[in-house]
């Protein structure tokens, strides 16, 4: 009998301690693009930290890079005021590097507006795990037409 218990108590307790972190980020970068496509800025919000900044590196005309920042509350804000299925960023998880409580994550990507391709390039995530989990604290993009 005490060998059926701590059979099942292995198994049962191996899962939850087998979890990959990079599951959770994942789930989280994924949430993100997910509250885009369907336009929910409180969806958007959440994955974030407080205080947590985003910027965007443009070329201009004389190829000169500037960084743009952008307060996570007025991109949410304008995600919600798109119509649903109008934003949809592709992704792929290039590389996600990890030391609890800190993890870098870079995802290449492809934007689309109202189905018609709109730009390229690469995200790079800095995501800090909380005590509600992983959150993104910093995010870096560039774009390429």
């Amino acid at each position: 009998m005490r060998f059926i218990f701590y059979f099942l108590l292995y198994f049962i307790s191996v899962p939850a301690i087998a979890q990959d972190p990079k599951d959770d980020i994942k789930q989280v970068i994924t949430q993100l693009f997910k509250g885009m496509q369907e336009s929910d800025s409180a969806s958007v919000v959440s994955v974030f930290m407080d205080g947590a900044i985003m910027q965007t590196i443009v070329n201009t005309k004389e190829n000169k890079a500037i960084v743009k920042n952008e307060l996570v509350n007025n991109f949410a804000s304008s995600v919600g005021r798109q119509k649903k299925g109008s934003l949809n960023e592709i992704i792929e998880f290039d590389d996600i590097k990890i030391d609890p409580p800190l993890a870098f994550v870079w995802t290449p990507y492809r934007f689309y507006y109202n189905g018609s391709f709109s730009h390229s390039g690469v995200n790079a995530f800095c995501l800090v795990k909380s005590l509600d989990g992983w959150r993104i604290q910093y995010i870096i993009d560039t774009r390429k037409r």
